[in-house]
């Protein structure tokens, strides 16, 4: 029998105990109310109001775009939903990069205005004085190493990082600093399973994959692609569930149908 925790409540200490007791995380995103209750209904552990909004909410290329206030907005319609899940927001590109200072007053205004249970950071060792001052407010940071979208201009390309040695002693180190500056955990993306294993086993704090093997100690995906309500995108790390696109597809165009006919509303519809 797959095993479940019975936390009412899941914090960033309950993440560690499950860490120490071997049990799986599970995190996947939400960015509405309707979503998020769902996802929080049906037990999921942690929910990731991901910049990747950006992308399946607003139709852009990248993360970049979207802005810290869109990110609160996002987050304040999941809280509203939320029992259960830890909430976890993603600081926007722009919003901590070479400014300490402006990294803390970022990750206050996503508490104060959204009232979420954590913020996420993207780098290590470039930006780990923007996780120190944010800590130091009190405020659980989340990492990320590995692939991060919003470096996607300097790299140039989403293929799996870190699969040469030079760039993986770089993660293994930043997952450490990260640890050492306090972080609650850290998300490893699209990295060689081998590697993901490694730095979990080398860490104190619980690591979430997404594309990092099943050797880290939880995993997170995006929910319109796990779910299929997107289909574009199809990397070799996605399992799809549903395909809830063709779903919905087919129940539009059987409600057009019905109001072309005038079979909606019936009698039995109407007042």
């Amino acid at each position: 029998m797959t095993q479940r925790s019975t936390f009412p409540k899941i914090t960033t200490h309950v993440l560690q105990e499950m860490k120490l007791n071997g049990e799986k995380i599970a995190m996947l995103t939400a960015y509405d109310y309707t979503m998020a209750g769902l996802l929080d209904e049906s037990g999921i552990d942690v929910i990731l109001v991901g910049d990747s909004a950006s992308n399946v909410m607003a139709g852009h290329k990248t993360t970049l775009p979207i802005t810290l206030d869109e990110m609160i907005y996002h987050a304040s319609s999941v809280m509203r939903a939320v029992t259960r899940a830890l909430v976890v927001v993603d600081l926007p590109f722009g919003t901590y990069q070479g400014d300490s200072l402006e990294a803390l007053h970022s990750a206050i205004r996503i508490m104060k205005e959204s009232g979420a249970n954590a913020v996420k950071i993207e780098g290590g060792k470039e930006i780990v004085q923007s996780i120190r001052r944010i800590l130091s407010a009190g405020i659980p940071v989340l990492g990320h190493l590995g692939l991060t979208p919003q470096s996607i201009n300097k790299f140039g390309t989403y293929v799996v990082r870190a699969t040469e040695e030079r760039e993986a002693v770089k993660l293994i180190e930043d997952a450490q600093l990260l640890e050492d500056a306090g972080c609650f955990g850290i998300v490893l993306e699209k990295i060689p399973a081998e590697l993901g294993a490694k730095v979990t086993d080398g860490l104190k704090i619980p690591t979430i994959g997404i594309g990092a093997g099943n050797g880290t100690d939880g995993q997170v995906l995006v929910s319109h692609d796990m779910l299929g309500l997107t289909q574009k995108f199809s990397p070799r790390f996605l399992r799809r569930y549903n395909n809830l696109s063709e779903g919905i597809k087919g129940s539009v165009q059987s409600y057009i149908d019905d109001v072309k006919s005038v079979d909606f509303p019936n009698e039995d519809e109407q007042y």
